[in-house]
C-alpha cells in the first residue's frame, strides 16, 4: 500500500495561547472546514472541551461525490501549546496520521501541518488518489487556509 505525505505551513498573526486555543478544540474544526463536505461533530462535546490523549471524535462527513460517511479519528499525542496529532480509527482511509505543529514566532504562530495518509484498494487506490482524493486534501486546506486568515488575518 503506497503512503503520501503533505505538509502545510501557514502564519497566523495571533498569540500561541489563541492558537492553541482555537486549534485544540474539537468543534472549531467545523469553521475550516468546507461546506460542501457537510461535516459534522457527532461527538457529545462542549465549546470549551480541549482535546487530550486518548480522546475519541466522531465525524459524519461527505468528502466525494456527496457519500456520507462516518469518521472516528484519536487524539493520540498531546503537549501543551506545541502540538497534537489525530489518527483515524474507523473512516475512508486506510491510513490518516495527522500531525498539527504550533511555534511562536515574531509577530504570531506559525502553524505546520503534516499528514501522511494512505487508501486501501491497491491499484484502485492509487488510481482514486491521483484522480480524486489527492486534489481534494488539497482543496480541503486551501480552504482551511482561507478560513483561518478570514478569522485571525495574514
Amino acid at each position: 500500500m503506497k503512503t503520501y505525505e503533505r505538509r502545510w505551513e501557514q502564519f497566523i498573526p495571533i498569540s500561541i495561547d489563541e492558537a492553541w486555543d482555537f486549534f485544540s478544540s474539537p468543534l472549531n474544526l467545523q469553521k475550516i472546514t468546507p461546506a460542501d463536505m457537510k461535516f459534522i461533530v457527532t461527538s457529545s462535546y462542549t465549546p470549551d472541551t480541549k482535546m487530550y490523549p486518548g480522546m475519541i471524535i466522531t465525524y459524519k462527513v461527505s468528502p466525494l461525490l456527496g457519500v456520507k460517511l462516518n469518521w472516528m479519528t484519536e487524539i493520540t499525542h498531546v503537549q501543551d501549546k506545541v502540538y497534537f496529532v489525530d489518527e483515524q480509527r474507523f473512516g475512508p482511509y486506510a491510513l490518516w496520521h495527522h500531525q498539527h505543529h504550533f511555534k511562536q514566532v515574531e509577530g504570531g504562530v506559525l502553524m505546520t501541518d503534516i499528514l501522511n495518509y494512505a487508501i486501501g484498494y491497491g491499484p484502485v487506490g492509487l488510481f482514486a488518489n491521483k484522480v480524486l482524493v489527492e486534489k481534494k486534501i488539497e482543496q480541503i486546506f486551501k480552504y482551511r487556509t482561507k478560513a483561518i486568515e478570514e478569522m485571525f488575518g495574514k
